[in-house]
C-alpha cells in the first residue's frame, strides 16, 4: 500500500505563460491537478518542498495529497519540466485518479542478503540488469521498493522476476516473458592482462638488449 504524503501549494488565478511566469517571480512553482473527469485546478508550489520531493527516488511513483480551499486531491506526479540552465524545477502537473485508475510507474528494486550469497562470497559480482522495474496498478496500491533476495544464489544464477514478490493487483507491464533482473557473475580475471604486461616488460628488455649489443658490434668494428 503507497504511503500518501501531503503537499502543501496554493492556488492561482490564472493559466497561461504569463500567469506562470508571474508565479516564478515570487518565488513560486506553477503547476496544475488535472484527472479523474474534474475541471484542471491551477497551483502554485513551494520550489524547496518540491526540490526535496523530486530528489528523492520515486517521485512519480508517489501518492500525494494536495488540499486547495479545504478539498483534497489525491494525485500522482504526472510531468516535471526543469530549468535547462539550472536544472531547477519550473512547472509540475499532478494527475487525480479514482479506484478504478491503473498506471504505469517505475519502482526501485532493492537486492537483500548479499552476506547469505554464495557466489557472491566466492567472489562473483552482482551485475544488475534492471535497477527499477515498469509496474501496472493501482495508484493506491504502488509498492515503495521490490526488494530481490540474494540468499543460495551461486555464481551463474539469475533473478527473475517471478522471484519477486508483487503485491495484489500489481504485475509487471511485461508478460510475455520471465526477464531477468539480476545475475551473480563470475568474477573478472586479471591474469592474462598481467602475462601480458610481463611480455611486454620482457619485450621492451629484449630490444634493449639488442640494441646494447648491436652498439658494441659497432664499436668493434670502429676499433677494426
Amino acid at each position: 500500500m503507497a504511503n500518501i504524503l501531503n503537499f502543501p501549494a496554493e492556488t492561482r488565478d490564472r493559466a497561461g505563460k504569463g500567469a506562470a511566469r508571474a508565479a516564478r517571480r515570487e518565488g513560486r512553482v506553477p503547476g496544475v491537478i488535472y484527472g479523474n473527469k474534474q475541471d484542471p485546478v491551477m497551483i502554485t508550489v513551494d520550489p524547496v518542498e518540491l526540490y526535496k520531493q523530486v530528489s528523492t527516488p520515486g517521485f512519480f511513483g508517489r501518492v500525494y495529497e494536495i488540499e486547495i480551499d479545504g478539498k483534497g486531491h489525491r494525485v500522482l506526479p504526472r510531468d516535471l519540466q526543469l530549468d535547462p540552465v539550472t536544472d531547477r524545477p519550473i512547472h509540475v502537473d499532478f494527475m487525480r485518479f479514482s479506484a478504478s485508475t491503473r498506471v504505469n510507474v517505475e519502482v526501485t528494486v532493492h537486492f537483500l542478503n548479499e552476506e547469505e550469497c554464495p557466489g557472491i562470497r566466492q567472489g562473483g559480482v552482482l551485475n544488475v540488469v534492471r535497477h527499477a522495474v515498469e509496474l501496472l496498478c493501482a495508484p493506491d496500491n504502488i509498492p515503495e521498493i521490490l526488494e530481490a533476495d540474494l540468499t543460495g544464489l551461486e555464481i551463474g544464477d539469475s533473478i527473475h522476476i517471478s522471484a519477486i514478490s508483487l503485491p495484489d493487483g500489481v504485475e509487471p507491464t511485461v508478460t510475455d516473458r520471465d526477464f531477468t533482473v539480476a545475475t551473480i557473475a563470475a568474477p573478472t580475471i586479471v591474469e592474462e592482462v598481467e602475462e601480458e604486461g610481463e611480455e611486454g616488460i620482457e619485450g621492451e628488455e629484449g630490444a634493449e638488449a639488442a640494441e646494447d649489443g648491436g652498439d658494441a658490434e659497432e664499436g668493434g668494428e670502429q676499433e677494426d
